[in-house]
């Protein structure tokens, strides 16, 4: 089942909440019946592609641009309700035994999405994003969460963001494999916290060494050790290049290609241990033709065909 999570709260009002209807448009729901229809028989004698076009959408509260006193981010209050909300509207999905299939908005929607699983026991996480994301608010020029929300789910940053219900860190750091950032020298010079040795890193550089279609698989045997129940899969389409990727609101030189990535999403996403799927930060009004959005709904359909069944 898809669901639309709009939600700016981390970032801004910047375009990146009309990311579902950009796809929407584009054809996703329409490639992503077909996906469907090649899988299972319609549960409950729903056809297919009538089953997911049954999307569900969350909604967020009103922005409010000024940073928080007490825990130096943006929106901590609207951001905890909101990760309550859409786990649930995830978790959903997984009572029905479904694969959801999450559209922002901003990075900061992945704690709702970890929080959906994290109800559920442990699990973990394939990070796929041009910046590692692991910033504390002390070293975030202007407190937005979508640069911090991989060290807010393995439990670094302010409690109310941290320990979402009272379970903790929604992530051990052994659990997470971040592949195909390139922010490196950027984070180090901004001071971001550096990423604790437990997690499983494959940088730009390291991808390109191995290749995608080797990187990726090595990131699930690393996920797929050691008792986790299965893994999410976040896409943050800044990991792509650049030149072939502009409509983001944080540019930076090389990334991914279009086959890459394609490659990366169709290995992770095939194993049955993948639970889920977001996409977020594209920005379709940097997008005016929308070719940019086109090639993007083409990428998720190939990546995503991999499974044969999104419900």
């Amino acid at each position: 089942m898809v669901i639309e999570a709009p939600s700016v709260l981390g970032l801004r009002p910047s375009g990146v909440q009309d990311l579902p209807e950009a796809l929407r448009d584009a054809g996703l729901l329409d490639r992503l019946g077909a996906v469907v229809a090649m899988g299972v028989p319609p549960l409950m004698g729903v056809p297919p592609l009538e089953r997911i076009r049954e999307w569900g959408r969350v909604e967020a509260a009103a922005y409010d641009p000024r940073r928080d006193a007490d825990t130096g981010v943006l929106n901590p209050v609207g951001i905890a309700r909101y990760s309550v909300e859409l786990a649930d509207a995830v978790g959903g999905v997984l009572d029905r035994g479904g694969f959801p299939v999450v559209l922002g908005g901003d990075c900061s929607i992945l704690l709702g999405n970890l929080l959906a699983l994290r109800r559920r026991g442990r699990y973990g996480l394939l990070f796929l994003d041009g910046h590692t994301d692991f910033y504390q608010p002390s070293a975030e020029p202007t407190g937005e969460v979508a640069s911090m929300e991989l060290a807010l789910a393995t439990g670094r940053g302010p409690s109310l963001l941290t320990d979402l219900e009272g379970r903790g860190p929604l992530l051990r750091d052994e659990n997470v494999v971040a592949l195909g950032f390139r922010d490196t020298e950027e984070s180090t010079a901004a001071g971001m916290q550096p990423l604790p040795p437990g997690l499983h890193a494959f940088d730009l550089d390291a991808v390109r060494a191995l290749g995608a279609d080797t990187a990726a698989r090595q990131a699930v045997e690393r996920l797929t050790r050691g008792g986790s129940g299965g893994y999410w899969v976040h896409l943050d389409v800044d990991v792509l290049d650049d030149a072939v990727m502009p409509a983001v609101d944080y540019r930076i030189p090389g990334g991914l290609t279009w086959p890459e990535l394609e490659s990366v999403l169709q290995t992770a996403l095939a194993g049955e241990r993948a639970v889920g799927f977001d996409v977020t930060i594209f920005n379709p009004r940097l997008d005016p033709d929308g070719s940019i959005a086109a090639r993007l709904t083409e990428c998720l359909y190939r990546g995503l065909s991999a499974r044969h069944t999104v419900l």
